[in-house]
Order: C-alpha cells, then sequence, then structure tokens
C-alpha cells in the first residue's frame, strides 16, 4: 500500500501543471489613448495568452492613489507592476528629469532615440530609487499648450497662469516669463474653465480624449511638456523571484505587444490629434472641434529651445547632482546634440 501510495504521489506530481504567475498590475489614466488602446490589451489578452501570466489590472486613478505614490508603493511591494508618467516621480528621484527634456526631440523617431540613449540611466534610477525594474517606457504624444485666452504665439503666455505636465516644463515656462501652476491632469478643466490657469501643458489626445476642447481656445502645438513618458516598471522582488523563462517572456512580450506599438503610433497620434482639435484635416478619433491652431514660428522655437539650453538644463544638472549631468551629456546630449555645461 505505502509502494502504491508513493507511485500515485510521484505521479501525481509529474502531471500537475506549472502554476502560472500572478501579477497585480496598476496602470496610467484608464480615460487616455495609451492605457485603451495598448495597456489594456496587453495585460488582459496579449500577455496572457503568450504564457503562464494571470493578471489583476486596475488602474492608478481608479485605486485613488496620489501620483507622487505610484512608485514608492511599487517598490514596498504594494502591487506588482505599475506605469505612468517619470515626471510624477521626479520629486523622488530628481535625476529623473533628464529622460523627458522639453523641445529636444521633435517627432516620434527623435523621442525613441532620446529614451533608448537614456535607458540605462533610468533602469538605475528606478532600482536605487524605486526597488523595481524597468520593463517598458512608451510615449504619451508631445505636450502641447491648450490656452483659454487668445494668444497669437509664445511670447503671449508672459504673464500667465499655466499648468505645466512637469517639473523641467513648469522651469521652463517660468523662465518664458509664465506663472507654473501645479494642478492634477483631472483639475483641468475646471481650472481653465474658472480661470485659476490660463493655460495647460498636455498631450493633444489626451486633451481631445479628457475634453480640454470644452474649455479652451486656442492651441499652440509646441512641445513644451516633452513627450511625457510612461514607465512601465515591476516589483524588483518580484522580478528577481519570477522563473528566467517567464522573466524572458514578459520582456519580449511587453516589447513586442506594447512598447513598439505605442511608438509606431506616435507620430501619427500626434497630427491626427490636432487635426481632431481644431478641424484642420481628418478626424478619425470622433468629432472634430474647433479651437484655434496657433501657428508655431521659428523665432518662438529659438527662444525657448535657447532658455532651455541657458538656464532650464544647467538648474536641472543642479538638482540631480552627482555625475547624472555627466551621464546626460554623454548619452541624450550625444543624441540630439546639446551639452549641459
Amino acid at each position: 500500500m505505502k509502494k502504491t501510495l508513493s507511485i500515485l504521489a510521484a505521479t501525481t506530481a509529474l502531471a500537475s501543471p506549472v502554476f502560472a504567475e500572478d501579477l497585480s498590475v496598476v496602470g496610467s489614466w484608464s480615460s487616455l489613448p495609451l492605457h485603451k488602446a495598448y495597456e489594456a490589451p496587453f495585460w488582459n489578452e496579449t500577455l496572457p495568452a503568450a504564457g503562464d501570466f494571470n493578471v489583476e489590472l486596475t488602474t492608478h486613478n481608479q485605486m485613488s492613489l496620489g501620483l507622487g505614490d505610484i512608485y514608492p508603493l511599487l517598490g514596498q511591494g504594494v502591487y506588482d507592476v505599475a506605469m505612468t508618467v517619470a515626471d510624477y516621480a521626479v520629486s523622488d528621484a530628481p535625476e529623473l528629469e533628464g529622460l523627458d527634456v522639453p523641445l529636444l526631440a521633435l517627432s516620434a523617431d527623435e523621442a525613441r532615440a532620446m529614451v533608448d540613449a537614456a535607458r540605462p540611466m533610468v533602469s538605475d534610477i528606478y532600482r536605487d530609487r524605486f526597488n523595481s525594474h524597468v520593463l517598458a517606457i512608451a510615449p504619451y504624444p508631445p505636450q502641447v499648450v491648450f490656452c483659454n485666452a487668445e494668444i497669437a504665439n509664445l511670447g503671449d503666455l508672459e504673464g500667465l497662469k499655466v499648468r505645466a505636465s512637469g517639473r523641467m516644463t513648469a522651469k521652463l515656462l517660468e523662465a518664458l516669463g509664465a506663472e507654473g501652476v501645479n494642478v492634477s491632469f483631472s483639475e483641468v478643466p475646471g481650472a481653465l474653465q474658472k480661470g485659476v490657469v490660463d493655460c495647460a501643458v498636455t498631450g493633444a489626445g489626451s486633451g481631445y480624449s479628457a475634453g480640454w476642447w470644452e474649455v479652451s481656445t486656442h492651441l499652440l502645438p509646441i512641445p513644451l511638456g516633452g513627450w511625457d513618458s510612461v514607465v512601465t516598471a515591476i516589483n524588483l522582488d518580484k522580478w528577481n523571484g519570477m522563473s528566467a523563462d517567464n522573466q524572458t517572456v514578459l520582456s519580449d512580450q511587453i516589447k513586442s505587444g506594447f512598447e513598439e506599438p505605442a511608438w509606431a503610433s506616435a507620430q501619427d497620434a500626434l497630427v491626427n490629434d490636432i487635426a481632431c482639435l481644431t478641424g484642420n484635416g481628418e478626424c478619425p478619433s470622433g468629432d472634430a472641434r474647433d479651437m484655434t491652431l496657433v501657428e508655431v514660428t521659428d523665432a518662438d522655437f529659438t527662444r525657448a529651445r535657447d532658455i532651455l539650453t541657458a538656464e532650464v538644463l544647467p538648474e536641472w544638472a543642479e538638482r540631480a547632482g552627482g555625475d547624472w549631468a555627466a551621464r546626460w551629456n554623454d548619452s541624450v546630449g550625444k543624441v540630439v546634440g546639446v551639452e549641459i555645461k
């Protein structure tokens, strides 16, 4: 009998399935195209179909998480995976501002080259600051300027109250003579309507999806807020506890099934989103709106770029400290042809 039970136990063990990897995942803004078109399909469909993964997906706004808490809580193991805008974490990691510098990338290809150059730095930051491993970096479209005020050029932002999309953008706006105001994304429509801010910076598609066209009149399509890079990271203890096979599947699938498609659509998204907001061209996302499109002149761009390189980047180098400016110069700086003195 004992021998029979032993054989049955051994057979049962050999026949037992490999248990799936359970992942609790916190996505970015649930209402925006990046989550709807790429994050949700990847975590709910693509990854489970590719390997042994059970995914429970929610978003940080559905959980009412403080934006600055998303990555620290990830590092503590409150959930396994999180993704949101890197700029939300710069209070804890000022060196992270170097990932998404305004005005240096005017196309998706240029932005991707910047991200690829910055990725080793970003990986070190997330490991050391947030006890996490970087899985992917994807873009929102370029962060442009919505105004509920009549403007004709970049200079007209001087004296206006402007909601920035990140700390470096706020510094740039202040150097341009505007007043940077800290307002969360979800509170911007009310702030524009009530005059708490005159203008606000976000992605054109995000503004369209969130209805900012209802409370703003003018659109200035200069990328004052960079590309608002969204970093997807996994708790480092969770990552280290996964099998090598599952690590490989997750890494490969998130690159091909999430990161690459998000980048591939980024450039066309900007053109389409501007058309949807202004009515200048076909809108594939729904009804076109009638915001006034403000032309960005060469003089506008040159002025903003000069302020960025002469004032904003050196200030960041002081905040970041250590050897971050040198690392940035040797990576991102070489790609974009800019050196922090």
